[in-house]
């Protein structure tokens, strides 16, 4: 091949590549804001995504819907008391390795506190869980056992 062809060819697959990763990272922080602390508005949308996804591929109807709204409202509750009023958890687990000897107390008060959080929440979310899981056809359950058991391997795109 001449020089300058294979420059151009070159360059296009590594513009293509460098535009790609660049498209692909810009996404990355709105798809995981609800975990790593982003913003409500990024989590709100996080969360209307997935409920969507969800209903495209399990086909609810509309009670089903509200089901898994009320449950996604659920997660995110439990979510927020579990990390905390304003709260870093990162800068919580940071704090007890903060001096010369690791603060075993407050590991305690933090543990005890996540534990109550979890306590308190769990009975509205099992509560939800049930009530959609519940009001789902015979081939919808089906198909969250399917995608249940291909997460492990394949991630829920499959």
């Amino acid at each position: 091949m001449r020089r300058w062809i294979k420059r151009t060819l070159f360059g296009a697959i590594g513009a293509g590549v460098l535009f790609g990763g660049l498209y692909a990272c810009s996404h990355h922080r709105d798809r995981h804001a609800w975990q790593h602390g982003g913003d409500t508005e990024s989590a709100a949308r996080f969360q209307t995504r997935a409920v969507d996804w969800v209903g495209r591929e399990l086909k609810l109807d509309d009670t089903q819907k509200a089901a898994l709204a009320t449950l996604a409202e659920q997660l995110r509750q439990q979510r927020e008391q579990l990390r905390g009023p304003g709260t870093d958890p990162r800068a919580q687990v940071t704090a007890l390795f903060a001096g010369p000897r690791f603060d075993r107390e407050q590991a305690k008060a933090l543990v005890d506190t996540k534990t109550q959080a979890v306590a308190s929440a769990s009975p509205a979310l099992i509560e939800a869980i049930g009530s959609f899981y519940d009001g789902l056809r015979p081939e919808q359950q089906a198909r969250v056992r399917e995608l249940m058991n291909r997460r492990g391997h394949h991630g829920w795109r499959g």
